[in-house]
């Protein structure tokens, strides 16, 4: 069992091989810098890897991940990544990806203590406030479970939008784009909850979760 780890290291060697047998010069190639389009906000959940459920390959999409795919004003980890994929690698797309299923999020939902992670948690429960006549209306427990998950994506995707670094690319003229997604670890497909905003749409953005 103390070993087992050491699978990683045989894993990544073979990976090597492979990427090199389709193309001699790839890590050349990916060691001159990368210029990806897309920043992925997603959540740390192990099943849910952006690349892979993506298809994207390495330098085509900058990636944070946290518990819960949340965007706290405050958190300078995000920030920071957003800052260098906005300002710096001109991202055009920013996409803030939940999944049902969420661990996070179905913390949150059951009011437990879990501990030092209950300061995270406290973020989702407020979005849990803001609509919970909604929320509370729905019977059904896996239903109310999925439509909390989308719920977080929109206000996710809201505060996103709010942060300075998002309204100067937009008041500069940025090609920038904010989406909400959800993905479905049942099936594997990614779904398009409909919210998808850019510099045209940036008052509508502002004044619609008010």
């Amino acid at each position: 069992m103390g070993t087992k780890y050491h699978q990683l290291f045989h894993n990544n060697q073979k990976w090597v091989q492979k990427k090199l047998q389709e193309d001699v010069h790839y890590f050349q190639k990916l060691a001159k810098g990368q210029s990806p389009e897309y920043l992925w906000i997603g959540c740390s959940d192990s099943r849910v890897p952006a690349n892979e459920i993506t298809g994207t390959q390495p330098g085509e999409m900058f990636v944070h991940r946290n518990i819960a795919n949340m965007v706290v004003k405050n958190d300078m980890n995000l920030l920071s990544v957003l800052s260098y994929a906005v300002e710096v690698l001109k991202v055009k797309h920013i996409i803030v990806c939940g999944h049902y299923g969420c661990g996070g999020v179905l913390a949150a939902m059951s009011k437990k203590k879990y501990g030092l992670i209950d300061n995270w948690l406290s973020h989702i429960d407020a979005v849990y406030k803001i609509h919970h006549n909604e929320l509370d209306a729905i019977e059904d427990q896996e239903a109310r479970f999925r439509r909390f998950v989308e719920l977080n994506v929109t206000e996710q995707v809201n505060g996103l939008c709010r942060t300075s670094i998002v309204q100067n690319a937009w008041k500069a003229g940025q090609d920038l784009q904010v989406h909400g997604w959800a993905y479905d670890i049942h099936d594997g497909l990614l779904h398009d909850l409909g919210f998808t905003f850019s510099k045209m749409e940036e008052q509508v953005v502002l004044n619609q979760f008010e």
